[in-house]
């Protein structure tokens, strides 16, 4: 259903979406969102709450969402004015989704070349600060399963000392509902949490503590709000774990 939609959506919207200005072009990824959202719904019965919203600044900031399914890399459109995504390159190359991605001027990056990457990135982000947009970074760079340790790469902590703007961090528990890798989904309510923006001005290794400390610290607190839910989705094995961690240090605080 989830690509059905997507191409029918893809081949309907063409002649609007290519003739039109960028700023307006964005109905219809946004609107292709909240159809995705509303079939969540409908069909599996899979909802979501967003808290925080008052914690969004002004003008341009980079948006740190915490990265696991599919459902985070397009249920946040609805909400930017006019967001920039860094993704990798490979998805410029798919037919018609490729073209998009560089309709909206997104920031392509090629993995295989780390020096290249970051003067791509920074060069993109800049360009996007300059017209008021939002950048979107997934910190860890990858999907990850509820409750595995965290992997955060340098890539955002470089966009933080270079453009000396706000992040705000976004954590959720998707990935309880909709599993990397998977195309089973689970009825339910996502819980989503806007976190307040780190303000620039912080070292590097004091942002990248602050920014995993607020979003693994949130996803955890989500995390123990299922645990005794009869209703809440079956966990992974990683969820598992990290549950076993967090009521073991419930229990003694001195444990690690």
């Amino acid at each position: 259903m989830f690509y059905a939609v997507t191409l029918i959506y893809m081949i309907a919207f063409t002649p609007f979406f290519f003739l039109a200005p960028r700023k307006r072009a964005w109905f219809v990824p946004k609107f292709w969102a909240k159809t995705h959202l509303w079939l969540m719904k409908v069909i599996v019965g899979t909802d979501h709450v967003v808290r925080g919203k008052e914690n969004l600044p002004e003008g341009s900031y980079i948006i740190a969402p915490k990265h696991q399914s599919a459902w985070d890399t397009f249920a946040f459109l609805p909400w930017w004015p006019d967001p920039v995504y860094i993704l990798k390159r490979q998805l410029m190359w798919i037919p018609l989704f490729g073209w998009y991605i560089k309709k909206m001027d997104m920031i392509p990056i090629d993995r295989g070349n780390r020096t290249q990457a970051i003067a791509s990135v920074n060069r993109g982000a800049r360009r996007a600060v300059g017209q008021g947009r939002q950048i979107v970074i997934y910190p860890e760079g990858t999907r990850r399963p509820p409750g595995a340790e965290p992997n955060y790469k340098m890539g955002i902590v470089n966009l933080y000392e270079e453009l000396d703007i706000p992040v705000v961090p976004i954590a959720h528990n998707a990935g309880l509902y909709w599993r990397r890798r998977s195309f089973l989904r689970y009825p339910g309510r996502i819980e989503v949490e806007i976190l307040k923006p780190i303000q620039p001005g912080l070292s590097r290794e004091e942002f990248r503590r602050e920014l995993v400390g607020r979003i693994e610290g949130e996803c955890d607190r989500q995390l123990l709000a299922l645990a005794d839910n009869p209703a809440s989705p079956p966990f992974p094995e990683t969820a598992k774990k990290r549950l076993a961690q967090l009521r073991e240090k419930a229990v003694s605080p001195s444990a690690s």
